[in-house]
């Protein structure tokens, strides 16, 4: 129960007071001060040991706490905080641990939470979010439904540059189409990889990825220069979403894989090429795979007939929508009104086609890019993401 208002204080002192009269009961009291037997025992017997001076609240800190971490610690992060700005609490913590290696170092939360209390963390800047991809996911029941693509994380070899490894898996059949080194994400040497990919195996329907460059950026529809190439050859872009690596979870299984053969650094990317090689051969031709039924890829998959020429055909929008020409620095007109697209579309014809009052949606072929809100006169990216179908 609660006190009455005024100050908790003062109707604690009325209520010794009325109490120690002798002319109410003790019910009687709880009800008037509105507060529980238990409080008003508590009460009494603060009283009766200390008088009027002990009816002040106590602190609840513990009068022995064995594992909070000692000040001189603390001191020394807040020390160090100070010297390294730009550091969090983990590069603070291992700082520590090298520099006092005989001592248990703190958890990370509480380093986080040490520099919290003296206002040392900065909140952190919200980065302006990928558009998101809101039809949901394609199935996949064949090969060449689905591929997936990454980047397994990047790693220095023994000439001090470094390797990127990209890898494209077919989703159904699990079969690894490429495990290749680069030395760099740019866009051209991926661009060149999968024309490649598709020289070889056929196109894809669908080719899934996460957020990062070059598969998407943060323009409208998260179109990039990248994934704006396999719309114009008829190939779906299929974003998971942000920190949700289960939605592409076999390529990530197979990531795991490779993490435990990458045991050895070759000393340059081509020597670091015939370890991804053999690795790819292994994967497809002998490791058998529980979720196709302990076969190989290699015997589940075969090649797509949609056979890769080159060539981008003419899109036909239909006679509903409205067609404008994105300019050469991503702006289209629109009822004598400028409005920024992206540059990544420039002298590409986009669609606005009606969906209710005064809405329209804007296409890049199949491709949704965003909403038009023709009353406001604004743009709305996307931002409900599709349900998880894997």
């Amino acid at each position: 129960m609660t006190w009455n208002e005024t100050t908790k204080m003062e109707q604690v002192t009325l209520f010794i007071k009325a109490w120690l009269t002798q002319r109410y009961s003790k019910t009687e009291l709880c009800n008037e001060f509105n507060i529980s037997r238990p409080t008003a025992d508590k009460w009494i017997k603060r009283h009766e040991q200390v008088g009027f001076d002990g009816l002040s609240e106590l602190s609840r800190r513990p009068h022995h706490s064995p594992n909070a971490t000692p000040q001189w610690i603390v001191e020394w992060l807040i020390e160090h905080k100070h010297k390294h700005p730009t550091w969090g609490a983990k590069k603070l913590l291992d700082a520590f641990g090298r520099h006092h290696k005989d001592v248990k170092v703190p958890a990370d939360s509480t380093g986080d939470l040490i520099l919290a209390r003296a206002g040392l963390v900065k909140p952190r800047k919200r980065s302006r979010r990928i558009a998101a991809d809101t039809p949901p996911f394609a199935s996949c029941k064949a090969p060449n439904a689905t591929w997936c693509v990454d980047f397994k994380g990047q790693f220095e070899l023994g000439n001090k540059a470094y390797c990127y490894p990209l890898t494209v898996t077919d989703n159904f059949s699990r079969f690894l189409l490429c495990c290749h080194g680069l030395p760099n994400t740019q866009a051209d040497a991926v661009i060149n990889l999968f024309d490649r990919l598709f020289g070889e195996y056929g196109m894809p329907y669908v080719i899934r990825s996460d957020n990062g460059s070059p598969f998407a950026s943060r323009a409208l529809g998260g179109i990039s220069r990248l994934s704006k190439w396999w719309i114009d050859l008829g190939i779906r872009p299929e974003r998971i979403e942000p920190s949700h690596p289960e939605q592409n979870g076999r390529h990530e299984r197979m990531h795991r894989t490779l993490k435990e053969r990458l045991d050895k650094v070759e000393k340059d990317l081509a020597a670091q090429q015939v370890m991804f090689d053999a690795f790819r051969q292994e994967y497809n031709e002998l490791r058998s795979h529980e979720g196709i039924g302990r076969r190989t890829p290699a015997s589940c998959y075969q090649a797509s007939n949609r056979t890769y020429t080159g060539r981008v055909e003419p899109y036909d929008y239909g006679e509903q929508a409205e067609i404008r020409q994105v300019r050469h620095n991503g702006e289209i007109k629109w009822q004598g009104k400028r409005f920024y697209l992206s540059q990544v579309l420039a002298k590409e014809p986009v669609a606005f086609i009606p969906f209710g009052d005064g809405i329209w949606h804007i296409y890049y072929r199949f491709h949704f890019l965003a909403e038009f809100n023709q009353r406001e006169n604004k743009i709305v990216p996307a931002t409900i993401w599709h349900a998880t179908q894997m």
